[in-house]
């Protein structure tokens, strides 16, 4: 994957936590500075750890994989940006960010970046650089996220994950 790719990649993924984040900033009235750095924190670390897990977990499969990994990495992309798509129809649950709550956020929006982590072994993509990159971008749209759910009460939030399903579906096709 390119650069620009692990960008589009990155933004992608940050749409759960643009999301999560913006429910949270419509729910916290107090200690808005510190919340939002502690979910900010923990969506961006989750979010870079993940791929980690799946990329070296695509290691143990990776020989029997690799004739097919093309078709593996489109249907990845393709299906979490449906996921993302058709996740933008359905009603939210809002779940306040406190203690072992903000953690279980961070791994349940985290689960696709592992599953994108598979994709960037399959492409040889440098894992160090995109973690990086998803974790830094999927900070700054927590915290955008927040703060905009916080100042503006009304955003509609549907259409975010409409876009990022929209970019994994375009990185799905981008491959071929």
């Amino acid at each position: 994957m390119s650069l620009i790719d692990l960008i589009l990649l990155g933004i992608a993924l940050g749409v759960d936590c643009f999301v999560v984040s913006f429910s949270q900033g419509l729910i916290y009235k107090s200690e808005k500075v510190k919340n939002s750095l502690i979910l900010a924190c923990v969506m961006g670390a989750f979010q870079g750890f993940m791929p980690f897990i799946g990329y070296f977990g695509t290691e143990y499969i990776h020989s029997i994989v690799e004739p097919f990994s093309k078709a593996i990495v489109f249907t990845i992309f393709f299906v979490l940006g449906l996921k993302f798509i058709l996740e933008a129809f359905q009603p939210k649950k809002e779940i306040a960010c406190v203690g072992l709550e903000c953690v279980w956020l961070g791994i349940a929006t985290s689960i696709d970046a592992l599953v994108s982590g598979a994709s960037l072994n399959l492409t040889s993509s440098p894992l160090i650089l995109a973690a990086i990159i998803i974790g830094i971008i999927s900070f700054l749209m927590s915290m955008c996220g927040f703060w905009l759910g916080n100042f503006t009460k009304v955003f509609p939030s549907k259409y975010m994950e409409i876009t990022g399903g929209l970019i994994l579906i375009f990185l799905a096709f981008s491959g071929f």
